[in-house]
């Protein structure tokens, strides 16, 4: 009995028969947004945040640089591979016009209402800090996300739909086994490399509506949904090397900090990204598939933070950094202004049913 529970085809069996909700896909999404909107408050603290269009303190606060340091070759990477995980789920009960129309409703649409209705709110509150005519000016903003995984839908769901129908095939026996090698990890990391050294981006995490930006989302949208498609013993075997990657992800940390700096060759940080990004995804599923009243309350409020959080972050930037008051308390002040406003404003759209979908949400809580 022991070694029938063990066996990979009832593993595989068990996997795909509950077709379950990955409570801890759930949770990385939460934490991703969070950690994003950390960075960006963090970048309020940075003498060259003004440079790149935020809103500045006038103490900065240098130290706190280290910790984003060490998020920035990785958190937006993450969010990319647990949309494709998503799209995974959203299709098993949908045709693929079924899928399109829905994704269409769920990302395109807070796309455009966004970048039309959102990011001006928050352009607005920038130019009034630089004492400028105030204007109303259309932007995609921190929403070009969206964008990129909209495109990815419609460039990458053909294939899943290809690979969901022939599941059963001894290709897709192949590839399941092949995911289930730590041997895949570095076909991945390799994969990764190559782009990065096709692209040349500098630096490697400026993502934001560059073609770097664009090719890492595809690559890990991709990979997001094979990691799923490839079943519980690509998993496990995450689970048994998670300590391992973590060790390779800290160490390549310290090597990009304390000894290469800005010279650190590319193939190092990709590496490291991709060792974060896989330990983060094996303690995740190891500790956090569990469903509670906390995932259920923030699982919903995570997508319209996101798309609310540039204006809140900015409106608390102009409200607290003219006061006297140590840089420290400035960034607690500035993170509980954004998330309050963005908590606040959720508790306001969930109960407009009209308003809901303009964030992403479902016309009801409870649909599928």
């Amino acid at each position: 009995m022991q070694k029938a529970v063990g066996s990979p085809c009832l593993l595989q069996t068990l996997y795909n028969t509950k077709k379950m909700r990955r409570y801890d896909i759930d949770w990385l999404r939460v934490i991703a947004i969070g950690l994003l909107l950390i960075y960006h408050v963090a970048i309020g603290f940075q003498s060259w945040g003004g440079m790149i269009g935020f809103i500045p303190s006038t103490k900065p606060w240098a130290a706190l640089w280290t910790p984003m340091a060490m998020l920035n070759v990785w958190r937006i990477p993450l969010l990319f591979f647990v949309s494709g995980m998503g799209v995974y789920f959203a299709m098993q009960q949908r045709t693929w016009k079924q899928l399109l129309t829905e994704r269409t409703l769920r990302i395109a649409l807070p796309f455009v209402f966004g970048m039309f209705a959102i990011v001006p709110l928050h352009i607005l509150v920038w130019r009034y800090y630089y004492n400028m005519e105030p204007r109303y000016i259309y932007d995609p903003g921190h929403l070009w996300f969206l964008a990129n995984i909209f495109i990815y839908v419609l460039v990458l769901s053909p294939l899943f739909f290809y690979l969901k129908k022939h599941e059963g095939s001894k290709a897709v026996q192949r590839f399941r086994t092949l995911f289930s090698s730590p041997f895949a990890l570095v076909v991945v990391a390799l994969v990764f490399i190559a782009e990065a050294l096709i692209i040349k981006p500098i630096p490697y995490e400026l993502y934001a509506m560059t073609g770097h930006g664009f090719f890492l989302g595809l690559l890990a949208f991709f990979f997001g949904f094979c990691f799923v498609f490839s079943g519980e013993r690509f998993w496990q075997m995450l689970i048994t090397w998670r300590w391992m990657l973590l060790v390779i992800a800290v160490g390549l940390f310290a090597l990009r900090m304390y000894y290469f700096g800005l010279q650190t060759p590319v193939y190092l940080i990709v590496i490291e990204s991709q060792a974060w990004i896989f330990s983060v995804l094996a303690f995740g599923h190891k500790h956090l598939n569990r469903n509670g009243k906390v995932l259920q309350y923030l699982s919903p409020a995570a997508y319209p933070v996101y798309i609310l959080h540039m204006f809140f972050l900015f409106l608390g930037s102009v409200i607290v950094f003219p006061l006297e008051i140590p840089v420290q308390l400035q960034f607690v002040l500035v993170l509980l202004f954004t998330l309050g406003g963005c908590l606040l404003s959720y508790e306001i759209i969930k109960r407009i049913k009209w308003l809901r979908i303009f964030f992403g949400m479902k016309l009801r809580a409870n649909s599928a």
